[in-house]
């Protein structure tokens, strides 16, 4: 009876029996902190390329724009089309974008819009990638199992928010940009052979349904009657986008507190704070 009672204050890791959650997972720990060196070196390489905070803003506009365009379009291709075939095309995108933001650094690049345009095709991958991953889990867990295993993914994905930044910001003034997205890259493919292992994922009810603007049209009637969800979008976007501090941390890192222009260790406790109180 004891043992029962202790172990209501653990994580419920029963959805990792399921070999394919499992198998994302485990690829998830590894991808989420590569994906945190790059969301750190994007603004931490602005800021160094022009010693500007407005310029580390901006790519805050380039990467929400994306995000609610596509992933809005991305819930709807998930409810049409094979989910697993979606998580293998835009993880690949993401490796291929990862990869051009290494080529870039690596070739000494300073023009701030190809970084930024670099940005947004990545954030346009990334919000397609993430809505199929949620929908992906219905199909391999049961029910009664899918707030567990929301549960460990958040976990993984807030620890992630802080070792990554924590590293990210100690070592990019000792090996460079270009090593930090060549991490990326190479973690990502983890999470590829994750997915590629994955059983087909095919909607059955979607063989007439066509993904479009009429999708997303309906889901954002059907989002007004629900009020509880309705008000979780708009106090997070509020949040998003008048809460957020991190287009400041570069200069505050470098100016405030004496550290590099391209990352130090108060630019990674910066950048590793704001999951660390969501933990």
């Amino acid at each position: 009876m004891a043992r029962r009672s202790f172990s209501h204050f653990f994580a419920d890791t029963r959805p990792l029996r399921n070999q394919h959650f499992r198998r994302l997972w485990v690829a998830n720990i590894i991808t989420v902190v590569g994906a945190q060196l790059t969301v750190v070196a994007v603004p931490a390489q602005l800021y160094a390329d022009t010693g500007s905070s407005a310029y580390v803003g901006l790519a805050g506009v380039f990467g929400l724009v994306p995000l609610i365009i596509f992933g809005l379009y991305g819930g709807a291709l998930a409810d049409v089309f094979d989910r697993r075939t979606i998580l293998i095309i835009t993880t690949f995108g993401l490796i291929v974008t990862s990869g051009l933001f290494w080529l870039q650094a690596a070739a000494g690049n300073t023009n701030v819009w190809l970084l930024l345009s670099l940005f947004s095709v990545q954030q346009a991958f990334f919000a397609v990638n993430q809505p199929t991953r949620s929908a992906v889990l219905p199909k391999l867990l049961d029910h009664a199992l899918l707030p567990a295993a929301n549960s460990l993914n958040t976990t993984v994905m807030m620890a992630g928010a802080i070792a990554g930044p924590m590293v990210a910001g100690v070592l990019i003034p000792i090996i460079g940009f270009q090593w930090m997205y060549l991490i990326d890259t190479f973690t990502l493919f983890a999470t590829l052979g994750a997915v590629v292992r994955l059983p087909p994922l095919r909607v059955l009810a979607a063989a007439s349904a066509t993904p479009g603007v009429r999708a997303v049209v309906d889901g954002l009637v059907y989002l007004r009657t629900q009020p509880v969800l309705l008000m979780s979008f708009v106090v997070d976007l509020i949040a998003m986008v008048f809460g957020m501090p991190r287009a400041l941390f570069p200069e505050t890192a470098h100016l405030s507190f004496g550290g590099p222009d391209n990352g130090g260790i108060v630019f990674a406790l910066l950048f590793a704070a704001i999951p660390a109180g969501a933990v």
